[in-house]
């Protein structure tokens, strides 16, 4: 039995799927319940708060696991999570609308990792607070789909940059600048929330 004070590990993950393969389907449970938030939270933000999406997608994404569960090999289970996610968001994508180039200009492959301040501002200021986590959300789902991924996934699930670089078909440079204009933008759209917590 995992101990509850301690952080899911990918051991955790690969011993509850060894054992759901062996017949203990209980065990399926505790991997959607472990990794439900970082999984339903990149959905959620890639589908821009289409919540039935984002259901539908989550459901899907397990029974993608589900019937591709032998196939599992020796490697980060929530990045192989983020890759089946991943794979069926293009997928809607390509049968919603016709495809389009977001590609940027010119790509230098700076590595940055900064992260944005958390909204919490404390309880003096918890209407600000939700109003900052609402223009930030917003702010996020303005950027261009691939700097938007790479975002989501560095923030909400802490993947490698070379995880998701794989995921995007991509170089590792490439997915590093992608992070780098994605937080230039959003210091730009934010701009004056920025200057009122410095002020404050």
């Amino acid at each position: 039995m995992t101990d509850a004070n301690r952080p899911t590990t990918d051991e955790d993950a690969k011993k509850w799927l060894a054992e759901y393969r062996s017949g203990r389907t209980e065990s399926l449970g505790r991997l959607v319940e472990h990794y439900r938030r970082p999984l339903y939270a990149f959905l959620y933000k890639m589908l821009e708060g289409r919540a039935a999406d984002a259901d539908e997608i989550f459901q899907e994404v397990w029974f993608r696991v589900i019937k591709n569960v032998e196939r599992y090999e020796d490697q980060s289970f929530l990045s192989w999570l983020f890759r089946i996610a991943h794979n069926l968001i293009i997928d809607r994508a390509r049968r919603a609308r016709p495809m389009v180039d977001l590609q940027e200009g010119r790509e230098d492959g700076l590595a940055l990792e900064e992260r944005l301040p958390s909204p919490k501002l404390g309880p003096e200021n918890e209407v600000a607070g939700r109003d900052l986590g609402t223009r930030i959300s917003a702010a996020i789902e303005k950027l261009p789909e691939e700097q938007r991924e790479v975002f989501l996934m560095r923030t909400e699930a802490d993947i490698p940059f070379k995880e998701i670089a794989k995921m995007q078909k991509t170089s590792i440079n490439t997915a590093l600048a992608r992070m780098h204009y994605a937080v230039l933008k959003l210091r730009e759209e934010l701009r004056g929330d920025y200057e009122s917590l410095a002020r404050g």
